[in-house]
Parts: C-alpha cells; structure tokens; sequence
C-alpha cells in the first residue's frame, strides 16, 4: 500500500509543481513532512540539499531520494515514476496541442497566473529553510535572538558566495566544508 501512497503522492506533486524543481519543493514538503509524518524537516532539507548537489533535475531526485527515505529501493521507483508520470503526459498533450493549433492565448494566461503562486509557494518554502538554518527548529520560536550562530555565519558566508556569483558546486562544497570546520571547532570549545 505504501507504494501506491508514494505513486499518488508524487503524481500529485508531478501534477502542480508548475515552475520547475524548485517549485516541487513546498509540495513534496507538505506531502512527506506535514501531512505523513515520514521524515521530519530537517530530514527533508537534507534531502533537498542532496538534490540540489546530484546530477539531473532537483524535483526528480527529491523524489527519488524521498521514496528511499521512506520505503526503500521499490519506494524511489515508485516515487520517481510518480513524480515523472503526469509532466510526460501533459508534455506530450500539449505539444501535440501547440503544434496543432499554435500559440494558444488561453494556456498562455493560464500560464501567466500561475507565475505569482509558484513565486508564492518557493517563498514559503524557503522562509521555512531560514527558520531551521537560523534557530535549528522547524517552527519560529518565541524566542527570536536564540539563533544559532554556526547557521547564521554559514548563512551569511553563503549570500556573500551568491551575490559573488559563485558557482553551485563551489558553494556547496565550500559551506559542507566550513560547516564541518565550525562544528568541529564548536565542538572542541565546550
């Protein structure tokens, strides 16, 4: 049963992650962290940060690594077809569609309104990212100035590395490493 859930759960995702991999995010979160409990957050955004470091389309991996997460090997199948299904139906409906027909106005405004809740949806997923890098808990405390500070100058170290225009693999590999440092020095002054 469990690997039906992980089809139709995904499929869902497939469906309404109009925007790209990114916008798959606050789906697959609300999916495998809110509404089944399969992993926590944390487990969640160390899934999106693999994602985001292995070859291919951040959305497809998530989901791949997600289903192993969860039910392993037959999981990640189950997870990935799931994921990939409805994108390569409506892929094929619509360019079917587009070379027919042309350039269809109605698709375009759809498209067109679509726009604002992808941007909606990458924003609270991203917001929700801040939260559990500033103060290492899921929901914003009640105390605000008790951030942690090794996510705060990994945070900041990154911004910098992002308005500098470093590349992906480079800030990656670069914040692994000094949060690995940090801690390690944390660590050896308590």
């Amino acid at each position: 049963m469990i690997y039906l859930i992980l089809f139709w759960e995904f499929a869902k995702v497939g469906i309404f992650c109009v925007g790209g991999g990114y916008a798959s995010m606050p789906l697959i979160q609300a999916a495998v962290v809110d509404t089944y409990h399969w992993m926590s957050l944390g487990e969640f955004v160390d899934i999106f940060t693999i994602s985001q470091m292995t070859p291919g389309p951040i959305g497809i991996n998530a989901a791949t690594f997600a289903g192993m997460k969860i039910a392993g090997i037959p999981g990640a199948v189950c997870a990935t077809v799931g994921f990939c299904t409805p994108s390569l139906l409506l892929g094929i409906i619509l360019a079917n569609l587009f070379f027919r027909y042309g350039d269809i106005g109605p698709i375009r405004g759809i498209l067109n309104g679509l726009r604002p809740a992808v941007v909606a949806l990458i924003a609270v997923a991203g917001i929700s990212f801040v939260v559990l890098a500033l103060w290492n808990t899921e929901t914003l405390p009640e105390d605000l100035s008790a951030l942690d500070p090794l996510g705060v100058i990994i945070l900041a170290l990154s911004l910098v590395a992002v308005r500098r225009k470093v590349g992906v693999i480079k800030l990656l590999a670069g914040t692994g490493v000094a949060g690995l440092a940090l801690g390690l020095a944390q660590q050896m002054l308590r």
